[in-house]
This record gives C-alpha cells, sequence and structure tokens, in this order.
C-alpha cells in the first residue's frame, strides 16, 4: 500500500480548488512527514488551434504558464496552514490521449501517492452520465489508496 503522507492534490483556478487546498492544509497542516504533489492536468489543444498557425509548444509553454499562476496561489494557500514550500512540488500534464482521471491515476500510481485529493465538480447528473465524472472514476479505481472528494 501507498504512503498516505504523500498527497497529489489536483488543481486549477478554480474556487474550488481553493477550498481543496484549505481543507488539505487543514487537516495535514501540522504533520511534518507530509509530502504534497500538486498536479494541473490540462486538455489537448483544440483542433481549430493549429489552423490558426499555433503550435504544440505554444500551446504547453501558455497552459504551463497558467499553471504556474495556479502553484503560486496554491502554495500561498498551504503556507497559511504552515506547509512549507520545502514539502511541496508541482506537475502540469497535457491529459494526451486520455482522459483527466486516467492521468490522475497514472501520476498516483508513478509517485506512490497514497492520497489523492481533488473537488467534486458542480455538475449535473445528466453531464455526468454524458461526460463522466473525474472524482467517481478515480474514486471507482481507488483499490490501494484513499481518494479525498471535496465539494
Amino acid at each position: 500500500m501507498a504512503d498516505w503522507h504523500k498527497i497529489l492534490v489536483a488543481v486549477d483556478d478554480s474556487s474550488l480548488s481553493e477550498r481543496v487546498l484549505n481543507y488539505v492544509g487543514e487537516v495535514v497542516g501540522g504533520i511534518d512527514k507530509v509530502e504534497i504533489c500538486l498536479l494541473h492536468v490540462y486538455p489537448e489543444p483544440p483542433p481549430y488551434y493549429f489552423t490558426e498557425k499555433h503550435t504544440l509548444q505554444e500551446y504547453r509553454e501558455e497552459k504551463e504558464s497558467a499553471a504556474r499562476q495556479v502553484f503560486g496561489r496554491a502554495g500561498e494557500v498551504l503556507g497559511a496552514h504552515n506547509i512549507a514550500g520545502s514539502r511541496i512540488s508541482t506537475s502540469c500534464l497535457m491529459a494526451t490521449g486520455k482522459t483527466f482521471s486516467k492521468t490522475i491515476l497514472q501520476v498516483q500510481k508513478e509517485g506512490g501517492f497514497g492520497t489523492v485529493v481533488l473537488g467534486k465538480r458542480g455538475i449535473s447528473k445528466a453531464e455526468e452520465f454524458l461526460f463522466g465524472s473525474v472524482s467517481n472514476a478515480v474514486l471507482r479505481e481507488s483499490h490501494d489508496f484513499t481518494v479525498w472528494v471535496v465539494g
């Protein structure tokens, strides 16, 4: 079983992510052994992106720049809960040929994270049926690690 002290937190630029980070900070802020990896996953570029003479490298740089801002704000939130920056790492990945949930699960497995934390989007039952839910998909695959879903 993976080490629960290794925590993978999926983040984006939403207010839900800030709630997720505050929750993580409140729960583990005083625990010295905790290591947190902030994960930002972004989609592949839309088809029209390339027809407008843009490159994949430009797209990645744009998304990684946005992720750095997300990580900066996340570090401030966690820092307010006495989680040192030295215990926080970051990862920014494009979901290439797979869903966000599969990307999160791959990072969890490769990194040996014992805890995965993500927000529950406020989607309708119809949207969930049509498109699926990242949190539900991760929960279904959580056989040897813990998942915290923050609403």
